[in-house]
């Protein structure tokens, strides 16, 4: 296998993006860009998929699982192999000094072996992220492939740059005067921490799932992939083709291996305080997350959970770009996506914009236009929205019109391809942010709380500034994956600047083109910070991957 000559190049480029924070991808983005035959290729192989047994030839199974149902209504039917743990983790083990010895570079070569067989089947993954999250294939195809490659590159860079600072060997001499001097040989090998353990997500299993997994893996540990029982085809066929790669190139394929659940089983809580497992990765709500990060005590674990993500609108000098561009915010994915946001911040006096003042009735209603303008369509409509994942996003969205005047009400829409399609367009609530209404109450109002899905509340705020506090509590109590604002006052933006980094919020000013606050780029945007409630890691920076690995150091006398 020429890993070398074949990705060398590719991890090069990697690095240097990283440093530079500019535009790159390896990983086309358009469906003909993988040749004439692909899509129906792709579609085909997903085709095969359905109603088989996903055999992956791992040790220790005791049996076969599954149930998969797409948000699009058709039971997918496929069963995989499910893990007598007892046995698995031992042998995930066992491949581990092969691995350590192989060094940085040649696991990462490894890894972008991994993730450049994936990229060939982008079309093939698509169809499988579009009928377990509910995405719209397009979204599927993008964020769920080259997207989520990228992340997985991303993740290999900074795993490589951060286990070669330190050299493999160095000679030690200290002066001693007249006498000799004091000389040792010193060695220093990275060493994995142990089994690495993926809880995948519903939502976007391989975008949020290929960071923590690549890190880990170049790095140096074994990795147990717990897919999300409701979206389990991605991150199984991500496995079978680590393992394929793994033993082409000389390794034992258990380093990498599937943990698929039985129904209700709840596998992952099981697993995550294993002694065995030494890292964990997490996507999900927070009071799971809570739980791990009390009791996985001997893991490092990285978790991203929910936030309250908010946009303060205090002006603006385009402001049918900023409506168009909230607008796609709001609806992309049926605001499933843990960046969307939801607390939209609006003066109750109004604001000021190149077309007039507008009061905020004004704006919540022209929002309102906006979306319903974007989504007047139901073939583009479907386009955006997807399908609910799940049947708690609809409730959650039924219950929101009841939480205040409703400004957009959502509508249902029929997919023609797709009988059983949830598809619901978003709900647009005005509630009152004053504080005497909530301030010294137990119930803390519903815009405190991530209500996750198309549900947004156009909270109206007494000043910008109030609408400031109102977004610094916010982030520090709820945690934001993102904040929005929209201003043309420079001392209103360093203000809000400096909310943004007191907090440790990822901030968008003023998007009125073709950029969404809900969507991160590789290779220069961070996802989350680590610093607020909503994670405890950034996708992707050092702190990211250098807890999973450790220096060893051995001296010898010269």
């Amino acid at each position: 296998m020429q890993l070398t000559e074949t990705h060398r190049p590719t991890l090069d480029q990697a690095l240097e993006a990283i440093r530079t924070r500019a535009y790159w991808s390896p990983h086309p983005e358009h469906p003909k860009a993988y040749g004439e035959s692909a899509p129906a290729d792709g579609l085909a192989a997903f085709e095969t998929l359905r109603g088989s047994r996903f055999d992956l030839d791992q040790p220790g199974t005791d049996g076969w699982t599954g149930g998969e149902i797409s948000p699009y209504g058709p039971e997918l039917g496929i069963e995989y192999p499910h893990p007598d743990v007892d046995v698995l983790l031992p042998a995930m083990r066992a491949g581990m000094g092969a691995w350590r010895e192989a060094g940085p570079e040649t696991r990462a070569l490894v890894c972008l072996e991994i993730l450049s067989r994936i990229s060939a089947r982008t079309h093939e993954f698509a169809h499988a992220v579009m009928h377990t999250s509910g995405q719209a294939f397009m979204m599927a195809f993008q964020a769920g492939g080259p997207h989520a490659q990228d992340r997985g590159l991303e993740a290999v860079a900074y795993a490589y740059a951060e286990q070669t600072r330190t050299p493999e060997a160095a000679d030690w001499s200290k002066p001693q005067g007249k006498r000799d001097p004091l000389q040792l040989r010193k060695t220093f090998t990275t060493a994995g921490r142990g089994i690495s353990l993926l809880i995948g997500c519903n939502t976007f299993p391989t975008w949020n799932g290929y960071p923590g997994m690549f890190a880990s893996l170049a790095a140096g540990n074994p990795v147990l992939v717990k897919p999300h029982p409701r979206a389990v085809l991605p991150l199984a066929l991500t496995v079978r083709v680590a393992r394929e790669v793994l033993a082409e190139a000389g390794f034992d394929p258990n380093l990498v291996c599937l943990a698929a659940e039985r129904p209700g089983e709840g596998i992952a809580k099981t697993l995550a305080v294993r002694p065995e497992i030494k890292i964990i990765d997490y996507t999900g709500s927070t009071g799971f997350g809570d739980w791990l990060e009390e009791n996985a005590r001997q893991a490092q674990v990285y978790t991203e959970k929910a936030g309250v993500n908010t946009v303060v609108v205090d002006s603006t000098d385009n402001y049918k770009g900023m409506l168009s561009n909230l607008a796609f915010s709001l609806s992309l994915y049926s605001g499933q996506m843990c960046t969307t946001p939801q607390n939209l911040l609006i003066p109750r006096d109004g604001i000021t914009t190149d077309a007039g003042p507008k009061s905020y009735d004004e704006v919540v209603a022209d929002i309102a236009a906006s979306v319903g303008g974007l989504l007047g369509d139901d073939a583009r409509a479907n386009a955006l929205l997807g399908a609910l994942v799940n049947p708690d996003v609809k409730a959650r969205l039924d219950a929101a019109a009841g939480l205040g005047e409703v400004a957009l009400p959502s509508r249902k829409i029929g997919n023609p391809d797709f009988p059983d399609a949830v598809v619901r367009t978003p709900v647009v609530v005005k509630l009152d942010g004053a504080r005497k209404l909530w301030e010294g109450t137990d119930a803390e109002p519903a815009y405190l709380s991530e209500c996750f899905g198309p549900v947004s509340f156009a909270v109206a705020v007494d000043s910008t500034a109030d609408g400031l506090d109102l977004l610094r509590r916010t982030v520090r109590d709820k945690g934001a994956m993102t904040v929005g604002a929209y201003t043309t006052s420079a001392e209103t933006e360093r203000a809000i600047e400096d909310v943004c980094l007191d907090e440790s919020a990822q901030l968008s000013l003023n998007l009125t083109g073709g950029v969404y606050v809900n969507q991160t780029a590789a290779f220069s945007d961070f996802h989350g910070s680590g610093g607020n409630p909503a994670a405890n890691a950034a996708l992707c920076d050092g702190a990211f991957v250098s807890n999973r690995f450790r220096v060893v150091e051995v001296r010898r006398q010269a």
